[in-house]
């Protein structure tokens, strides 16, 4: 008798706990409620040097790559102009031919001002569509944006940046569609300042860059219009050197998108009244502008969903006689906007021409696209590159 109780007691703890899982599962699945946007390869960090420090770079310290990052930094290069190359690939678990590749490049004119521009190429590879005649189709994103930026005080500088979006992902490839397009801008400030610590004097940085702030991509085949991903990064840095040949630099990069959260589909709710819904509350008919202030306080979820759609990367860097650099850092993002957790580690070799930077991406989630991936960084000092060249024509 008590070894049928003990089965019977053991069955109903099974059956109770595999309730309990399926609600949780359930619940899991109904607080899952991500930042919906078109042109997603716009919030790939294009760069080894971030890349290596968990995505940060708001407020690090300038560098060719800044016009991602926040362009008011340019004015504060040391070299006078420069220009780079990066390659990311993506979902390289499952796919070989889809990455990210982009050109950035700066100019500064004189001491205190400088111009500068980048260039996007994000290729998704070959697509096989068996129900339209068998058709390849290679579908791409691009943008090309260029900018300005300006020091008004030794320690502060803004800029700015306009950008072409083109988008060809459609819905539909027929003789009628035609690609994707939007037209971006980027508002950008930047400060460094410098304080004593004991007898070092240590470096604090602060940026904040609003970037995407722009038009909506309507698709061929579709009646609705896609937002952007306008974001809103907020960076602190601090840099203490420990000598004359080491430094230490640690910051902490705040992102949130300035896009509505969509609405949710209620249990019991069919797809057609959902949509009904959606259209009804004007998800899709909010302007880009509109929806940037109505990001602040539109979450299901109340204010505690809010603090969830802020994302917050930590990155450190050792560099060693401005030549040899060691980085790592973290990225966290709530487990019901996309749950993208992950480490990063790289390292960097500059000299006085040339700089090359790698990044490598391990993921605590199984969310990151990214994940296992090696990314490289190549810049050039123009500088270095024409002193280079005058002391090679001497010596002929």
């Amino acid at each position: 008798m008590k070894a049928n109780r003990v089965i019977r007691f053991v069955l109903l703890l099974a059956v109770a706990c595999s309730s309990t899982e399926a609600v949780l599962a359930q619940d899991k699945q109904n607080m899952f409620n991500p930042v919906n946007t078109a042109a997603t390869f716009l919030s790939i960090a294009p760069d080894a040097r971030g890349g290596g420090m968990g995505d940060i770079g708001a407020a690090t310290e300038a560098d060719i790559y800044s016009q991602y990052w926040n362009p008011a930094k340019y004015p504060f290069n040391v070299a006078r102009a420069g220009v780079g190359v990066s390659y990311t690939p993506w979902l390289r678990k499952l796919v070989s031919d889809i990455n990210l590749a982009n050109v950035s490049g700066f100019y500064r004119i004189g001491n205190y001002s400088a111009v500068h521009a980048s260039l996007n190429y994000f290729s998704l590879g070959e697509v096989f569509i068996a129900d339209m005649n068998d058709m390849t189709i290679k579908p791409y994103e691009f943008s090309f944006d260029a900018g300005y930026s300006r020091m008004l005080s030794e320690t502060f500088s803004m800029g700015v940046n306009l950008r072409f979006i083109l988008s060809d992902i459609k819905y539909d490839y027929t003789a009628e569609s035609s690609a994707a397009k939007a037209f971006a801008a980027d508002i950008a400030m930047y400060h460094l300042g410098y304080f004593m610590a004991g007898n070092r004097e240590c470096s604090m940085g602060w940026g904040i860059n609003i970037s995407n702030i722009g038009s909506k991509l309507s698709y061929g085949g579709s009646d609705n219009s896609e937002f952007i991903p306008t974001n809103l990064r907020i960076g602190l840095n601090f840099t203490i050197p420990f000598n004359e040949y080491n430094k230490f630099s640690i910051g902490v990069d705040l992102n949130k998108l300035l896009v509505p959260t969509p609405p949710k589909q209620e249990e019991g709710e069919s797809p057609e009244d959902f949509m009904a819904r959606v259209n009804d509350e004007g998800y899709y008919g909010i302007s880009s502008i509109a929806g940037i202030f109505r990001s602040f306080g539109d979450a299901p979820g109340g204010f505690k969903e809010e603090l969830e759609e802020i994302q917050v990367s930590v990155g450190a860097e050792y560099t060693y006689n401005d030549r040899f650099m060691l980085r790592a850092g973290y990225h966290h993002e709530a487990e019901n906007k996309g749950n993208r957790k992950y480490f990063t580690v790289g390292a960097g070799f500059h000299m006085s021409v040339f700089s090359i930077d790698a990044a490598y991406v391990f993921s605590t989630a199984q969310t990151n696209p990214l994940d296992q991936t090696m990314r490289f960084s190549l810049g050039f000092d123009l500088d270095g590159m024409r002193d280079l060249f005058g002391r090679m024509r001497r010596r002929r």
